[in-house]
């Protein structure tokens, strides 16, 4: 009995959980990185023009499909540290969920797109100073949209208008959520801005567990109310 209940510390105890998670991290990283390396590849071989936006967003196309397979493996990642297959989970993720999400990702990209250049090329669009605020109010709006859908077509089996209806919704039915994914935003901004554009892409497995905190009440519900 004693050899079962030190069995069961190691396997329970803090270190080891957070060695799981450690590993996790590290593995779904990895698959990330090369899920999305013909699209981080491109980006870098782009300038910093304005006419480069809609080829921003091309190059962004993978990162929907990707970030989606992190959130589901990470979401169903074994605390156990004899039955660790994150690699496995992050596959069957990308496999179920890559049409669903491009359904909403290919659509949110163009809306991104337009309003990028449009603030790209605001100072010859000749429009009032609050446009550009407006504009940047719907793309931060955009943004908090798309992080409640990837959420919920990670982990549900919704129709895309079913997807949208629900992201939109639990923006305001959850402020708090919103409030802590805004903060995940302006991290991976100011991480852009000190190092470069692909460095949160590097830190995408942390990005997305952070996002699946946050959202715990916005899964909580969706599994309460909107599933049998």
């Amino acid at each position: 009995m004693s050899e079962v209940s030190a069995g069961r510390r190691f396997g329970e105890g803090p270190l080891s959980r957070a060695a799981t998670l450690i590993y996790s991290l590290l593995v779904v990283e990895g698959l990330f990185l090369v899920a999305t390396a013909p699209g981080l590849i491109a980006l870098t071989l782009l300038g910093g023009d304005a006419a480069n936006v809609p080829l921003v967003a091309a190059c962004a196309l993978p990162l929907g499909p990707a970030l989606s397979a992190a959130l589901y493996a990470l979401r169903h990642r074994s605390r156990d540290m004899t039955d660790l297959h994150p690699a496995a989970a992050f596959w069957r993720g990308y496999k179920a969920n890559v049409r669903g999400v491009l359904k909403i990702w290919v659509p949110w990209l163009v809306a991104l797109a337009v309003v990028g250049t449009n603030l790209a090329n605001f100072a010859v669009a000749g429009v009032p100073g609050w446009w550009a605020v407006l504009l940047v109010l719907v793309a931060l709006a955009a943004l908090l949209w798309a992080a409640n859908a990837l959420v919920i077509t990670s982990l549900f089996a919704f129709r895309a208008v079913d997807v949208a209806r629900l992201a939109s919704y639990f923006l305001m039915r959850h402020p708090k959520a919103a409030l802590g994914n805004a903060s995940l935003l302006i991290v991976a901004g100011g991480i852009t801005m000190v190092a470069t554009e692909l460095a949160p892409a590097l830190l995408a497995s942390a990005f997305a567990a952070a996002l699946l905190w946050n959202s715990r009440p916005v899964i909580a519900e969706v599994r309460e109310r909107f599933t049998a």
